[in-house]
């Protein structure tokens, strides 16, 4: 749980400076998949520190998942729009209402019940289709993440962000595929998700970042990368709770994603400041 919070600060914090970062860029093509917007955007040292800060998160992710039921890491890496929260209150002066600090206190209300609730992870291994399933999902990503280029701007950052919280959840589930990283898992098609599935998240969500709002594509994200891996990891995964305690780990992870969505507009850097008029003249 300590490797999950670490990575739900790194994330936190990242995501201000990326999206600082990818609404400084010049805009592209505007299609849903913009390779070349990285580039833009790696041009600028908030992207870059927001890079090493998603490494550094992805390696505490990778040892939480190794340690904890999936839908508790979820949760935890939800409870990052928390961070951001603070973190824009305390660096680039965002104030916060009195309901979005109750916000914070239920999501880590919401992450205390989860701690409290949750087993260790699942032995199981799920069945022989999930890997060349979770491979078929990236695909579907990209192919959404495409088409939503042609949506209306409305529509347009919550489906970039539902598809990149997908891909999120696509690693979440492939690291538990994963026994080792031996030459020997060069023939698990999971080992090909999470590569794929990653990058692909990454690229939407710069894109989201850039194109509508962030808020919209937070929320999608949060969903994406929550619910679907969630499920997997009880039914096939073998995720439980401790005994007798289902219930507080449900109560946990609907209160801290909840939390986290009332939260989402923390997603978005914040307005560039108007220039200043001139001194009438006297």
């Amino acid at each position: 749980m300590v490797c999950a919070l670490g990575a739900a600060v790194c994330f936190g914090t990242a995501s201000v400076l990326q999206a600082m970062a990818a609404r400084a860029a010049e805009p592209g093509t505007g299609s849903g998949v913009d390779p070349a917007l990285l580039l833009r955007a790696a041009r600028q040292w908030r992207y870059l520190a927001g890079l090493g800060l998603d490494a550094a998160g992805f390696v505490l992710q990778i040892a939480a998942l190794r340690h904890l039921p999936i839908y508790a890491v979820g949760a935890a890496l939800a409870a990052s729009l928390a961070v951001t929260a603070v973190v824009a209150a305390r660096l680039l002066r965002v104030r916060l209402s009195r309901a979005e600090w109750t916000a914070v206190a239920v999501v880590c209300a919401g992450l205390l019940m989860l701690g409290l609730a949750s087993g260790e992870e699942g032995s199981g291994s799920g069945p022989a289709a999930l890997g060349p399933a979770l491979l078929a999902v990236t695909g579907l990503v990209l192919l959404v993440g495409a088409a939503a280029g042609r949506l209306p701007d409305r529509w347009r950052a919550l489906v970039l962000g539902l598809a990149a919280g997908t891909g999120f959840g696509v690693v979440e589930v492939a690291v538990r595929l994963i026994d080792d990283f031996s030459l020997a898992e060069l023939r698990n098609p999971a080992l090909y998700a999470l590569l794929v599935g990653g990058g692909a998240a990454f690229l939407l969500l710069t894109s989201a970042l850039q194109r509508g709002s962030v808020t919209a594509a937070t929320a999608g994200m949060v969903l994406g990368e929550t619910i679907g891996p969630a499920a997997v990891g009880v039914a096939w995964l073998g995720d439980r709770t401790r005994e007798g305690l289902a219930w507080l780990a449900v109560t946990g992870f609907v209160v801290a994603v909840v939390g986290a969505l009332f939260l989402a507009r923390f997603g978005e850097p914040p307005p560039p400041a108007a220039p200043a008029e001139p001194a009438p003249a006297p």
